[in-house]
């Protein structure tokens, strides 16, 4: 089985966050939507923190290029 790419896991976050607002779910069919969709969205997660890990800043310096981890803006108080 392919596993999904973000924006097919986005989406299919989107769709169950809808069903549970609809409100036409049992508690069990509501139970399990949650529960798909926490797991999904721990995988997206996990997708942003590798593509933040891979992300680099290349900056000149003195002619060559000199390659840095990315740092994300932590200032989220």
């Amino acid at each position: 089985m392919q596993e999904k790419n973000f924006e097919q896991s986005m989406q299919d976050l989107e769709k169950i966050v809808t069903e549970l607002e609809k409100g036409d779910l049992n508690l069990d069919e509501s139970v399990k939507k949650f529960e798909e969709g926490m797991k999904i969205a721990k995988q997206c997660n996990n997708m942003l923190e590798e593509a933040e890990k891979k992300i680099t800043i290349l900056l000149e310096k003195d002619g060559e290029i000199e390659e840095k981890n990315f740092v994300g803006d932590n200032t989220n108080t």
